[in-house]
């Protein structure tokens, strides 16, 4: 169940000041608070990020890759539709404001992260033809 290994990632995190094992060992990895949309019930999702080069505390970028499946995750249109989340990075909480990444920029964030972990271009060529996996940038509010 994914409720399951989200629950289990989330505790790993918060037990771990914000490290976690398995196949996330050394991944830079934060704690995605949302809300739903259609629910309005508080959701919490452990994703990757990257920080942006130059402002690395205060914008970092989210991928709605969803492991390659054919769908955006529900937490992409949440975030886009409210413009605003709560993240946990390591032991910090703040809120950040959020927006889309497209064009050129989409090029470069999303290279750069598939040439640190190379199944994201693995989820690229999933999804090729089918939907572009959606980067998000999160800027501290």
């Amino acid at each position: 169940m994914a409720d399951d290994w989200n629950t289990q990632i989330i505790t790993e995190f918060r037990d771990n000041e914000g490290r976690v094992g398995g196949p996330f060992e050394g991944a830079p990895m934060l704690l995605l608070h949302h809300r739903g949309r259609k629910s309005g019930r508080e959701a919490v999702t452990p994703t990757m990020y990257m920080p942006d080069e130059q402002n690395p505390g205060d914008l970092i970028y989210v991928f709605a890759s969803k492991a390659g499946a054919p769908t955006n995750p529900d937490w992409y249109y949440n975030l886009v539709t409210a413009g605003r989340a709560t993240v946990e990075r390591g032991t910090e909480s703040y809120a950040v404001s959020v927006s889309e990444v497209t064009g050129a920029e989409w090029d470069r964030i999303y290279a750069e992260q598939a040439g640190r972990y190379p199944g994201f271009a693995e989820y690229e060529e999933k999804t090729r033809g089918i939907r572009t996996i959606p980067v998000l940038a999160l800027r501290r509010a």
